[in-house]
């Protein structure tokens, strides 16, 4: 008889798709504090399920493997990228655990290998310039939070920035031994006042090049006490500072154009290479939350988009250059 009931009942839930009914109740129901057998005596009763049914374990493995299906995409705030925050996914923010954000989609489609490549072939670009950074000065991308919640790990953000100290300088410090946390310091790469591409950090890492920062309204805080940063999307690109420019002044003569060339085709390639469009091209100055970082100082957008606009035509990928405020 059970058997029979449980036939019937599949049927019915796939034909009135009830899994949507179980899992607007599994979003009010707290699953950190609402023991299993409670949710199932639940769910049972806003079905009109029999007990006898509801005991049977076809049914205790069919509501368990929807409610946690549900828990995973509502309680934990993973909202498969439509949502901003696991507030907005119903689910409040706890005292000790900050809503989850997520940047949205840029809905511009990532470039091929060999779409890449043959870019790099037509850019001539020479090969880039390893030294690689110590390892307590990068990690990696964090899949997931302190309270077990999903983040986002793809490179999303390309953040501009300066040395403010001479090439030498930053790179031994890059690569000197940092166990304090708040001395850890890096960018994925440099480029000098002749055009190299210095690489400090491979991309797929996570480096440590903006501390407390956000990215319009979006940041991540990933543990008790943090003030929340960009760092596990974004990719972090540094001009060498002028020697004019080694303090704390407003400005200096700029940068080179052999620097703002090869600036701009390393941002064509990351924008290929995961899909952001350059309306997620930034600066230091603009995500720092902490009000003491503006950099790059004496930077021209109208001397980086030209050498910009003409990598992208000889590339074919003008598609990247969405020239709007969002897609």
């Amino acid at each position: 008889m059970i058997d029979e009931l449980s036939h019937e009942f599949i049927d019915e839930l796939l034909d009135q798709q009830a899994d949507a009914l179980i899992c607007l109740l599994s979003k009010m129901i707290d699953v950190a504090v609402v023991e299993h057998s409670i949710k199932h005596e639940i769910v049972g009763h806003a079905l009109n399920v029999p007990n006898a049914v509801m005991r049977s374990l076809p049914y205790q493995f069919a509501i368990s493997l929807v409610i946690g299906l549900c828990s995973c995409s509502l309680l934990d705030g993973d909202s498969g990228g439509k949502g901003v925050s696991d507030t907005a996914a119903g689910v409040p923010p706890s005292l000790d655990r900050p809503p989850l954000m997520r940047l949205g989609d840029s809905r511009v489609a990532a470039a091929s290998l060999e779409v890449i490549q043959a870019c790099e072939q037509r850019l001539g670009l020479a090969a880039e310039d390893v030294q690689l950074a110590h390892p307590t000065n990068f990690g990696e991308r964090k899949v997931r939070d302190s309270w077990g919640r999903v983040l986002q790990v793809k490179p999303m953000v390309i953040v501009l920035h300066e040395t403010v100290i001479s090439e030498p300088q930053a790179l031994g410090l890059f690569q000197t031994n940092h166990p304090d946390d708040d001395q850890q310091v890096s960018y994925h790469m440099l480029i000098g006042r002749d055009g190299r591409r210095v690489r400090i950090v491979p991309d797929q890492k996570r480096a440590y090049g903006s501390g407390m920062s956000a990215f319009g309204d979006i940041t991540m805080r990933d543990r008790p006490g943090s003030v929340g940063s960009i760092n596990n999307i974004a990719l972090h690109l540094s001009l060498v500072t002028p020697s004019d420019g080694r303090g704390d002044s407003h400005g200096h003569s700029g940068y080179t154009n052999a620097q703002y060339k090869s600036l701009a085709e390393q941002v064509l390639l990351w924008q290929a290479t995961f899909g952001i469009p350059i309306t997620r091209l930034t600066t230091h100055a603009a995500v720092d939350r902490s009000r003491s970082r503006y950099d790059p100082r004496s930077f021209r957008w109208d001397r980086f988009d030209p050498h910009y606009t003409h990598a992208a035509e000889l590339c074919g990928l003008n598609q990247f250059n969405n020239e709007q405020a969002g897609p």
